[in-house]
């Protein structure tokens, strides 16, 4: 049955392993049960519903992997994913949450569509690596600034727009001291030092005043509120095709970066090839479009769970560990959600510096190649938007190239992308 199930091999490899192994990528990965009901509930969305819906959704997602491509992948609700939905549709452009969901959900179902018919590999390699390299830096910038101005270590400045915050108030003091010992648990390699820094960071701020804890376990909160919360008079509108395709370019180019380093990581590890990339397309497809629907932005695999397959994980027996510890969790809520934006801030700077260090594989000696990708990563920090990020710099790379005669360099689709990007601004 667990061969059948999990393409689990009793004679190479332990049912004990892989449970520990799935443990271990629970570990890595439950930081973000406490940082994005934290970081959604911002938008007014009740926020024990995204804890519940953040846990069923992350099993959810893990199960399918686990049984349909049958590897040691986990996946959450992704970070950037999170920030894109949050702070710069709603936030920035001014969307409800719902018009965001909606949006998540048809991204979804254009996720699967595209995975069917094959098309996933024709669009990516129609995008230079430049690009794709510089969304992941850029995002990982972003939310390390988000985590830094959640907790006041960063705050306005009317003369400099930004500015230092005081770091002796206790919310900047406890986000710094936080970070300084995440980072200590992380460099030691302590399993799951990411969870355990927001833990005791967060009992840290109980004699500073800025955890408030009632109680630690109870019975999970309902999704009612978020669950099914789609606007579907908006589905044929132009922004809505506008946020649809910005997600799905989000969405594509941290997937495939993801997934890249996770099966490289697999293959090298357990010596064995991995199965048709079409498979764990199909898993992740069917993840974002039921994670929209339970109230939640895009679920994706994290590279965390890389930790599980050091950890011995060969089969979708650990993926399917790591989702019976996510659905344990349920009834751990009135701990997850009384963590103060102060101790997930270690996480988000942490996660941040691990995605922006992407950047180190972008040819900075070709400025035809260097600086679109250089504005990318900038502006989405400075103009506290993944999409302006993009745009600007998806635009400037297509009209740099044209200018110095790098016709070669450009595909039909980046030429389409920019012409989309253009009406957009122009309308």
């Amino acid at each position: 049955m667990l061969q059948k199930l999990f393409g689990f091999n009793p004679q190479t490899m332990s049912v004990r392993t892989e449970i520990f192994a799935g443990i271990t990528s629970f570990l890595t990965m439950a930081y973000i049960l406490a940082v994005h009901p934290n970081m959604l509930g911002g938008l007014g969305m009740d926020k024990g519903a995204l804890f519940t819906t953040t846990a069923i959704a992350s099993a959810f997602a893990t199960l399918m992997m686990a049984v349909i491509a049958k590897l040691p992948i986990a996946s959450a609700p992704g970070m950037g994913m999170n920030a894109l939905f949050t702070y710069t549709i709603c936030m920035l452009m001014g969307y409800s949450w719902q018009f965001a969901l909606t949006a998540v959900f048809l991204e979804g179902i254009i996720f699967l569509l595209l995975t069917v018919f094959n098309l996933w590999s024709k669009i990516t390699d129609a995008i230079p690596e430049a690009l794709k390299t510089s969304i992941t830096a850029g995002i990982g910038m972003y939310i390390t600034f988000i985590g830094l101005r959640n907790a006041g270590v960063v705050v306005d400045n009317p003369a400099t727009l930004v500015g230092l915050g005081d770091l002796t108030t206790p919310s900047p003091l406890l986000a710094m001291l936080g970070l300084v010992l995440t980072t200590f648990l992380y460099v030691k390699k302590v399993p799951g030092a990411l969870l355990l820094g927001i833990l005791l960071t967060t009992v840290a701020g109980i004699p500073l005043g800025v955890t408030h804890l009632d109680g630690l376990v109870s019975t999970p909160p309902s999704i009612a509120p978020i669950f099914l919360q789609f606007e579907w008079d908006q589905i044929f509108t132009l922004d809505m095709l506008f946020v649809v395709v910005t997600i799905l370019f989000v969405d594509l180019f941290g997937l495939v970066g993801t997934l890249i380093g996770l099966t490289s990581h697999v293959t090298k590890t357990t010596g064995t090839a991995i199965p048709s990339m079409k498979k764990i397309y199909l898993s992740s497809s069917l993840a974002v479009a039921s994670g929209a629907a339970l109230g939640t932005s895009a679920v994706v695999p994290f590279i965390e769970c890389a930790t599980g397959v050091n950890a011995g994980g060969r089969s979708g027996l650990t993926s399917f560990s790591t989702a019976s510890c996510f659905l344990l969790a349920l009834f751990l809520a009135p701990f997850f959600l009384a963590v103060p934006s102060a101790a997930t801030t270690p996480v988000l700077v942490l996660v941040g510096l691990m995605m922006a260090s992407s950047i180190l594989n972008i040819n900075f000696d070709d400025f035809s190649e260097s600086l679109p990708a250089f504005l990318c990563v900038i502006l989405m920090p400075l103009s506290y938007s993944i999409v302006d990020g993009i745009v600007l710099g998806h635009l400037s790379y297509v009209l740099i190239n044209l200018l110095c005669g790098n016709w070669k360099k450009l595909s039909l689709g980046m030429y389409i992308l920019a012409g989309f990007f253009l009406l957009k601004y122009l309308m």
